[in-house]
């Protein structure tokens, strides 16, 4: 088994995206095509490039609605020796309008090991280092649509890019369609609240989408809410089975070891409620919640929205 491993409810319509990637990949010193949506019936958008977390103002340009290129409102893209993801922000009148674009370098990660000592996870650099552009799409959130309630969840590209990546690959795919909550852990021995796991196609907590990746060293700390991405005792065996943790005590251990990749933003009544489920054997509810459905929904403005919800 791998460790890590309701009825639909209606959200809030959230806004359109205001600045829409032409394509998903787009090499460096090329032209960047995205189109500028007019909000407010505004003749000029301003765009933002932001950086990630605390949303600063790293670079903004005027243009106006239409087919734009990045590549030449904001030449220093392609510039940075050590690119990282960056968000892009249309502004009008002084707000910000629609979701960001999350601009993700193209850069070789570092690679994910196993120590001599077979248990201690440790990470490398690529010996061929390259950057090659920026693979460029709207900011999403992640809705699990449960027996128990809805949990919505901000994506953290910024942490684990190509975690949060393939998620999104998943979800647009249908691969969480009537899937099941296999393992809850409401407790450690230590007694501290620890995680509950789903989305194996199985049911089974063996179960995979076909293949696997590679682990992420993600900067995301494991706390109550946070997802993550389950694995085998290789690090390259992730796969598509995501857990959601209950508690920083219980699984701060897992910290760079699983890839965690996103935050609770709404339904901590729905984690709470599959973690009381009764457990039988291997920790497999007796009655296990299920994933009706798994979706994405346009983010709010970077910056703005919901924060993370804690526990208490």
């Amino acid at each position: 088994m791998r460790f890590l491993i309701a009825p639909l409810l209606l959200l809030p319509v959230l806004a359109a995206a205001q600045v829409t990637p032409n394509k998903l990949y787009n090499g460096t010193k090329r032209p960047f095509a995205v189109k500028v949506s007019a909000p407010y019936g505004s003749a000029k958008v301003t765009l933002q490039i932001l950086a990630p977390v605390t949303g600063k103002v790293i670079e903004e340009a005027e243009t106006k609605p239409g087919k734009q290129d990045l590549s030449k409102l904001f030449a220093k893209l392609w510039e940075n020796a050590k690119p990282t993801v960056v968000y892009l922000q249309a502004t009008a009148e002084g707000r910000k309008v629609g979701p960001a674009v999350v601009l993700q370098p193209m850069t070789n990660p570092t690679i994910s090991r196993l120590a001599a000592d077979g248990k201690t996870v440790e990470f490398v650099p690529d010996e061929d280092q390259a950057f090659a552009g920026y693979r460029a799409y709207v900011d999403q959130h992640l809705v699990l649509d449960t027996s128990e309630g809805v949990m919505e969840f901000r994506m953290r590209p910024d942490c684990a890019p190509n975690t949060a990546f393939q998620i999104r690959e998943f979800t647009k795919g249908g691969l969480y369609e009537n899937t099941i909550f296999h393992r809850v852990v409401a407790k450690r021995a230590d007694g501290s609240p620890f995680v509950i796991q789903g989305g194996d196609p199985a049911g089974t907590g063996n179960g995979g989408p076909g293949f696997a990746y590679p682990l992420e060293k993600s900067a995301l700390p494991h706390d109550f809410g946070v997802i993550s991405i389950a694995r085998s005792t290789d690090p390259n065996t992730n796969g598509c089975q995501l857990f959601v943790a209950l508690s920083r005590e219980g699984t701060k251990h897992l910290d760079s070891r699983y890839a965690s990749f996103g935050e609770l933003l709404r339904g901590k009544e729905a984690v709470l409620k599959i973690a009381a489920v009764p457990v039988g054997k291997e920790d497999r509810p007796n009655d296990p919640p299920k994933i009706f459905r798994a979706r994405l929904v346009n983010a709010p403005p970077y910056g703005t929205g919901p924060v993370p919800q804690k526990r208490g």
